[in-house]
């Protein structure tokens, strides 16, 4: 059973930057797409940026030139880097990953902009 455990989160001010972190436990095949997610209160879960087993990303135009995601296959572990960020980042940001029809998700990590 692959479970996966968000790290990472936590206050910084604005313009500051964190690094989230995504554990995979268990065997994770190719090919998949990784991604992260977050949830603002009163507002709907959004995509913030995908990457794919071959290293093709994506990006939400909100995080574009600001948010950098990679992944390390043989640790099995995804990241998200975020810089520059602002106070409407503010979120609960969740790692998903798809693989072999199983849609998986963490159970989040808080990120917090503010002064």
């Amino acid at each position: 059973q692959v479970q996966l455990v968000e790290s990472g989160g936590g206050l910084v001010q604005p313009g500051g930057s964190l690094r989230l972190s995504c554990a995979a436990s268990g065997s994770i095949f190719s090919p998949y797409l990784m991604g992260w997610y977050r949830q603002a209160p009163g507002k709907q879960r959004e995509l913030v940026a995908t990457i794919t087993s071959r290293g093709s990303t994506n990006y939400a135009d909100s995080v574009v030139g600001r948010f950098t995601i990679s992944r390390d296959n043989a640790k099995n572990t995804g990241y998200l880097q975020m810089n520059s960020l602002k106070p409407e980042d503010t979120a609960v940001y969740y790692c998903n990953l798809k693989f072999l029809g199983r849609d998986l998700w963490g159970q989040g990590t808080q990120v917090t902009v503010s002064s």
